[in-house]
């Protein structure tokens, strides 16, 4: 049986969350959800764009679902704040597993994930909420992976890994096995990680310095 669900946010990933939800899921979009100030059209794909601070009027939290299709703007701040708004008004959050990934059935996977199609997640790895999970990555057995994590494609995780909190993987990072990355980094495209890595890092790979690291904080993200 279907069941309502409305994508909060209007960006490009709302608008590929809205293809995933409607072709390959029991979800049916209802409506697109911003805050009222960032209200700039009223309908995408023919669904409603309505204010959040109006949502109790048309659409009652017993039921709706949602799924908060933000990136990692603010390095991941942004779709937790959405994600613990919404769950604090009552909705309950929904989410998204590709029909094309593989997930080991010891796997764990939280609340309010996205992990869209050639995904690979392997045994006794376990996800925890809010993480996004882009096309085909490998993540490997017995790792672990922190809430508001955004994976972009081509990620490779090795076995016995973990990843904090609010990190940011560039396309075709890899991880070597048994490593320990920090909360709040931020991986550039091509990043080979072999060391344990601390929290609130920038890791930017290229030919002349393979483990540039720098402060978070100086990354305009």
């Amino acid at each position: 049986m279907s069941q309502k669900l409305l994508i909060v946010g209007d960006s490009a990933f709302a608008e590929c969350a809205y293809d995933y939800f409607e072709n390959d899921s029991d979800y049916v979009v209802s409506a697109f959800v911003v805050e009222r100030e960032y209200l700039t059209r009223e309908s995408v794909f023919g669904k409603p764009v309505v204010a959040l601070e109006e949502l109790g009027r048309g659409y009652p939290v017993d039921e709706y679902n949602f799924y908060v299709a933000i990136p990692y703007t603010q390095r991941n701040r942004l779709r937790r704040r959405f994600f613990l708004r919404m769950k604090d008004m009552g909705y309950q959050a929904a989410s998204y597993v590709s029909s094309r990934a593989f997930v080991a059935q010891t796997a764990k996977l939280g609340e309010h994930v996205f992990v869209m199609e050639g995904n690979v997640i392997q045994p006794h790895v376990v996800v925890e909420d809010n993480v996004v999970l882009w096309s085909g990555n490998h993540v490997g057995h017995h790792s672990h992976i922190r809430e508001d994590v955004f994976f972009s494609s081509h990620v490779v995780l090795s076995g016995h890994c973990e990843v904090g909190a609010r990190t940011f993987l560039g396309v075709n990072c890899t991880i070597a096995n048994n490593i320990s990355i920090g909360s709040d980094c931020w991986f550039g495209p091509g990043s080979l990680i072999t060391r344990n890595i601390a929290e609130d890092s920038f890791v930017k790979t290229s030919p002349d310095r393979p483990h540039e690291k720098i402060k978070a904080s100086d990354l305009k993200v």
